[in-house]
């Protein structure tokens, strides 16, 4: 699949214009509602799933297939970084009207390191091929462990970075409004808002680290893997205020989460001895993810 400079060109310029367009509807403070964070949910939606009818129609059905795959291993698995975030601004007592500031940050940085990972992830596969069973091992592993241990458990305190970072700046007793930063005796410190910026971020890339080799799981192009990748998290923030307020209801989805990573990381492993098709991860992810989601709503039904 060749990639010419200009098709990155074109996707970082829809990717920022996207960004400016949210950051202009979001100028003003408030607390986002249900109805529209549904719009705009809708709006990343059509956008991810429209650029992967570009890719279909440009490079053929299989790019467009392992593109998404990419995007709903990501997407699913992004359902995790919702059940985190509520927790953090549970935690840090973040005002509702300041989490849409904190959340476009972060999705701003995590597009960043995501990039960095999927660059570093794609030289390491070129030039090791024996990673491909590191990743592999890596995903069971992880798959298994979240089986198993349901519940998701979050120490801000003892984050290093947000240690690190209290250390070399003094951070505020209260929000300062949507300011990250202020004057204070003379000197810069720190408010609230940034530490929890600070969580979110770290607590992201902890996250990268299990996506980004799901992903590659499905397709080695860096290209797809990083708009796959780049068009499920932009829907984030609206994922979060679409779901945080009722994560119970989802009480089985962590175990079809788990699932996909098993198959993806098998998936990995067996690559050499025999390659599983698109259709067929296509059709294994939407199975998990319909089986859990499903079994949940049925669990929550009968109360």
């Amino acid at each position: 699949m060749s990639v010419p400079l200009w098709a990155w060109a074109a996707v970082l310029a829809v990717i920022l214009v996207m960004l400016a367009v949210d950051l202009y509807a979001h100028r003003s403070a408030h607390v986002v509602r249900f109805r529209e964070a549904l719009a705009w949910s809708g709006v990343w939606i059509v956008l991810g799933l429209g650029f992967g009818a570009i890719v279909w129609l440009t490079w053929g059905p299989g790019a467009g297939g392992e593109y998404l795959a990419g995007y709903l291993i990501e997407k699913s698995l992004a359902v995790d970084n919702v059940f985190v975030f509520a927790l953090l601004f549970s935690f840090f007592a973040v005002p509702r009207e300041l989490e849409h500031r904190v959340l476009f940050f972060g999705v701003l940085g995590a597009l960043v390191f995501r990039a960095l990972f999927i660059g570093a992830g794609a030289v390491l596969l070129g030039r090791f091929h024996w990673i491909l069973y590191v990743f592999g091992a890596f995903l069971l592993y992880t798959g298994v462990k979240m089986a198993r241990h349901a519940a998701i458990e979050v120490h801000p305190e003892r984050n290093p970075v947000l240690r690190a970072m209290r250390r070399v700046m003094p951070v505020t007793d209260a929000f300062q409004g949507s300011r990250f930063l202020v004057r204070q005796d003379g000197r810069w410190a720190a408010t609230p808002l940034l530490a929890v910026l600070v969580a979110v971020e770290t607590t992201d890339i902890v996250f990268a680290v299990d996506s980004i080799p799901a992903i590659f799981a499905v397709t080695s192009e860096p290209f797809l893997v990083f708009t796959s990748n780049a068009f499920a998290i932009l829907g984030l923030r609206a994922m979060y205020f679409l779901l945080a307020g009722a994560m119970h209801r989802f009480g089985y989805l962590r175990y079809g989460l788990a699932a996909i990573l098993v198959f993806v990381g098998a998936k990995m492993l067996l690559a050499d001895l025999y390659a599983i098709p698109v259709w067929l991860s296509l059709v294994v992810i939407f199975a998990c993810l319909a089986i859990s989601v499903g079994a949940s709503h049925y669990r929550t039904r009968r109360g």
